[in-house]
């Protein structure tokens, strides 16, 4: 796939796509919520986590293979295969041995986290998080009742840990399990080592469980590299690793992720409680992307890279109040719009209304998030160009 690909625009509506079909539901809770300016013909769609990009032709061509057998029925993970090709990818990406008896196929990174909480949180533990937060780490910890506990990062050049505020918080009994996101979601912060070995520590200090939600390890800027948690700590049993296919090779809707750990209970609980049933698409599609994926994988960063340059600078030169730095991971942006909004204004409903480009503002994220936007720049150029273009307007005419 060559690197102009990526500006290829498709078409998604009539394929039931949340980014331009279920906005109003997720965002505002309302299905009947639109733009009052604009047409949803006419909106610009950056908020959900998923590309606006044809995934791997190897994977296309896989799941069309598939499709040669006739029968859909229900399908299991009974061999190897999908278990080797993953393994191949963490020995030669991350150089991270994994075992087949560590490994678990899940519908996704967020029915993990609500089966997690559920399995370590029961009688009120609380679940502690750094904030701003992606907001499904505050749904999987409150739907049964349990609290959520947030521990701030401090802005400066970039987001940074409080350490002593998040020992203070890890200190609390009833805290039970730590959601990590690594890189982080939303800001893109790729935690050093050294943070990560000081957060580990007190979580174990503390009889903590650490998941750490690595969904998008693979979506680095060029050069840079991925070291999962449970290889800096290959004997500590309170860690749970989440991956998957879905960020990386756009396969959300392929419904497959992976956990991953070395807790023999955790495990226990998820050979009792799981049915061992999959989608036979998201096998393949998984299969196709790890073992033939690279080329595409590659050609997606240096896009990505593109984009994140071409957006400093329309920021730079459109809206130079605007705090942005680009992230070290993931293809979202968060920007800071504090000198253009006072702290109440729901900048998901201001963009809506005003400029017809469809964000996540700071109010859909776990605290911490005050006028700031999230956009999704995994989109052809031609794409982000236009819905800039909007939201420079929008807040200059505001």
């Amino acid at each position: 796939m060559a690197p102009s690909d990526f500006d290829r625009i498709i078409d998604r509506r009539g394929s039931d796509a949340l980014a331009i079909d279920g906005y109003s539901k997720y965002l505002f809770g309302d299905p009947d919520i639109r733009s009052s300016r604009f047409e949803d013909d006419d909106l610009i769609p950056l908020w959900v986590a998923d590309m606006q990009f044809a995934t791997a032709p190897c994977i296309v061509d896989a799941l069309k293979a598939r499709t040669n057998h006739p029968i859909f029925g229900y399908s299991i993970d009974s061999g190897d295969d999908l278990f080797q090709s993953f393994a191949g990818w963490t020995q030669s990406e991350y150089g991270w041995r994994i075992t087949r008896d560590t490994f678990f196929v899940t519908l996704g990174v967020i029915p993990a986290l609500f089966d997690l909480v559920e399995m370590t949180c029961a009688g009120g533990g609380k679940v502690l998080t750094l904030a701003p937060a992606y907001g499904y780490f505050k749904h999987a910890a409150t739907r049964l009742g349990n609290e959520i506990v947030c521990a701030p990062l401090v802005r400066g050049a970039q987001y940074e840990l409080d350490f002593d505020d998040f020992r203070s918080k890890a200190r609390d009994q009833d805290v039970r399990l730590f959601f990590l996101c690594y890189p982080h979601n939303p800001t893109g912060r790729q935690w050093r080592i050294d943070e990560l070995r000081r957060l580990v520590e007190i979580c174990i200090d503390n009889d903590i469980v650490i998941v750490s939600d690595e969904i998008h390890c693979d979506l680095l800027r060029v050069g840079k590299t991925h070291t999962p948690l449970a290889k800096l700590f290959p004997d500590c049993d309170r860690i749970v690793t989440c991956m998957g296919p879905s960020k990386t090779f756009n396969l959300a809707g392929l419904m497959t992720g992976f956990m991953l750990t070395e807790n023999a209970e955790i495990q226990g609980r998820m050979r009792d409680r799981h049915m061992p049933f999959v989608s036979p698409f998201g096998v393949e599609g998984a299969k196709a992307a790890y073992s033939n994926g690279r080329d595409w994988l590659s050609k997606l960063r240096a896009y990505l890279d593109e984009n994140f340059r071409f957006l400093q600078d329309f920021l730079s030169e459109y809206l130079p109040d605007a705090a942005f730095q680009i992230p070290d991971a993931t293809y979202l942006a968060w920007i800071d719009l504090g000198a253009y909004f006072p702290d109440e204004t729901n900048l998901t409903r201001f963009f809506l209304e005003r400029a017809g480009v469809i964000v996540e503002g700071g109010e859909m994220f776990v605290e911490n998030g005050a006028r700031h936007i999230r956009i999704n720049v995994a989109c052809p150029r031609s794409v982000l160009r236009a819905a800039l273009d909007r939201i420079a307007k929008a807040v200059n005419e505001q």
